[in-house]
């Protein structure tokens, strides 16, 4: 089997603040995600709560607990309650549209490749994965796809580095049995159906 070369788990899911949650390194905060994810979860699915609803009833909670305790602040000389500087950063603003910026030019340059390069392989990906996705999302509704995802983010990436040099030779084995079986369809379909190019002009 070809030799290959450890990657950090920590290091692949961006190293920081994310990361540390998703591994569980810091625990606190995975409890209070899980716990939250699994509240909502109930809320809306199980309980018939709807997100208007929830919102308001959440909203008008924290301005009654805000509202009595800056009055009894007041009355009793006691300090206020300690609120955020509820702004959003300019730095803030420019990291994310930064961020979005790079996935909506990497989502145009997929599209031009399958409409102007005619890039067969990266079409059928893409075809592929809406169909598995649509499938998927037959079952479940939005809500408890999300919360779905939330639990695998949860839960995949500790067992995979618990696993991960086993994971690694099994997927290895896979990569090499899919792309012995692509090749194979590649060789007798997918070359023989014709796909003229843009750039191929006639001299006269």
């Amino acid at each position: 089997m070809a030799e290959y070369r450890r990657s950090s788990v920590h290091q692949a899911l961006g190293g920081g603040a994310v990361a540390d949650l998703l591994l569980w390194r810091r625990w606190h905060g995975g409890v209070i995600l899980l716990v939250a994810s699994t509240t909502l979860w109930f809320l809306f699915e199980r309980a018939g709560y709807n997100m208007l609803s929830f919102t308001s009833n959440v909203m008008l909670l924290l301005v009654v607990i805000l509202f009595f305790w800056a009055k009894s602040a007041s009355l009793l000389n006691r300090p206020l309650p300690p609120l955020p500087d509820l702004q959003i950063s300019e730095e803030f603003v420019l990291r994310a549209a930064d961020v979005t910026r790079v996935w909506i030019n990497h989502v145009l340059l997929v599209a031009h490749d399958i409409a102007v390069g005619r890039n067969l392989k990266v079409f059928l990906q893409i075809a592929l994965g809406s169909w598995i996705i649509s499938y998927i999302g037959s079952f479940f509704n939005f809500l408890t796809l999300v919360y779905i995802g939330v639990l695998l983010s949860l839960s995949v990436p500790v067992l995979y580095e618990k696993y991960q040099d086993k994971v690694d030779k099994k997927l290895i084995v896979a990569h090499k049995i899919i792309q012995t079986q692509y090749q194979k369809l590649d060789d007798n379909v997918l070359r023989r159906i014709p796909m003229p190019l843009f750039n191929e002009r006639k001299i006269k």
